[in-house]
C-alpha cells in the first residue's frame, strides 16, 4: 500500500474507537498505523482482509469499505 492510501486508510481509521487489523497472506498489522500498513506491501487488486473490535467496529469498517470502494479517493490515471 501506498503512502497516500495508507495515510488515509489509517487517519479513518484513528477516527472511531475501535480496534482496525488488517491481513495480509497471515500478516496482520493495525489499521491505524501507516508504517504497518505499508510493510503489507499490498498493490491494486491485493485481496485484504480487514477486522475491527470495539464500540464502533461496525460504523469504521463501514466507512473504510466505502473509502476503499472508491479507490480511497484518488483519480484513475489516464
Amino acid at each position: 500500500m501506498h503512502v497516500r492510501p495508507a495515510g488515509l486508510f489509517a487517519k479513518m481509521a484513528a477516527r472511531y474507537n475501535a480496534d482496525v487489523q488488517v491481513e495480509k497472506d497471515g500478516d496482520v498489522v493495525s489499521g491505524r498505523s501507516i508504517m504497518a500498513l505499508m510493510t503489507l506491501e499490498a498493490t491494486c487488486g491485493t485481496v485484504l482482509r480487514v477486522s475491527a473490535t470495539g464500540p464502533q467496529a461496525v460504523d469504521v469498517l463501514d466507512e473504510l469499505s466505502a473509502l476503499v470502494a472508491r479507490k480511497f479517493d484518488i483519480p484513475d490515471e489516464q
